[in-house]
């Protein structure tokens, strides 16, 4: 997606989506979709908080170090676990 200049410089100086599109005679989404281009958070404090969490309780943009676990190798783990615990026992 190409990201007019004009909207870039106003995103950059911390106006928000409403206040760029106002001043430049756009839509708000235009001014989102931009700032989503260039993946720079929500200007408001609602989207703030919607980009920081969502309601499942993980944090919207993490990325772990590690791959997870495919399901091959969990259940070569919970063997391995099951079998310690029968030799504890």
């Amino acid at each position: 997606m190409k990201v007019r200049a004009d909207i870039v410089t106003l995103i950059r100086e911390g106006h928000t989506n409403a206040s760029i599109a106002h001043r430049l005679h756009c839509a708000k989404s235009t001014v989102a979709r931009a700032r989503e281009a260039l993946r720079l958070p929500p200007a408001d404090r609602l989207g703030r908080l919607y980009a920081e969490a969502v309601p499942t309780g993980r944090v919207k943009d993490y990325r772990p170090d590690r791959m997870p676990t495919s399901p091959a190798q969990q259940a070569a783990n919970r063997e391995r676990l099951m079998a310690a615990l029968r030799e504890a026992a």
